[in-house]
């Protein structure tokens, strides 16, 4: 249940590892679907998920029997998990499903923001949703798949 949580709400807030490292059980907002997150350079703003995270993370809440308040803990001697404990979780989880490639917290900002992108979401609001200050820095995150590229090009470019 804890690598699903994790994993879906790595997916749909884009936050790095160690905003989700120091995010705590009382920074969720059940209702509006968000939290609030600290990231670089001590910047606070707030995160979304939606209804497959919520209910992941509302499973793994209910299943604690610890009082941490921490968001994501140890399974043995629960206590706030570390940012290489968060990384492993990642890793064993691509190893049981056979992955070759590395995957990690940090893929699922790239992975978020180029879904964000092709389901045609502006830039400045990725930029937004993923707390870049610059929007060359988004840029760097996503790619349009080629069909999106295509659709952005016969929808621009006027002949």
């Amino acid at each position: 249940m804890l690598e699903h949580a994790l994993v879906e709400f790595f997916f749909a807030t884009g936050c790095r590892v160690g905003e989700i490292h120091k995010l705590n059980r009382g920074a969720i907002d059940w209702q509006r679907g968000s939290a609030n997150v600290i990231g670089k350079g001590n910047k606070e703003r707030e995160v979304y998920f939606g209804s497959k995270a919520r209910i992941w993370l509302q499973r793994y809440m209910d299943s604690r029997k610890d009082s941490d308040c921490a968001l994501f803990v140890t399974e043995r001697n629960p206590h706030r998990m570390s940012i290489h404990q968060i990384q492993y979780i990642f890793n064993r989880v691509a190893g049981r499903c056979g992955l070759q490639y590395r995957v990690s917290p940090h893929k699922m900002r790239h992975t978020l923001a180029t879904v964000l992108l092709n389901q045609g979401a502006p830039l400045v609001a990725v930029q937004s949703i993923l707390g870049h200050d610059k929007p060359e820095t988004t840029q760097l995150y996503a790619s349009l798949s080629g069909s999106a590229r295509q659709q952005a090009y016969l929808r621009y470019f006027v002949q």
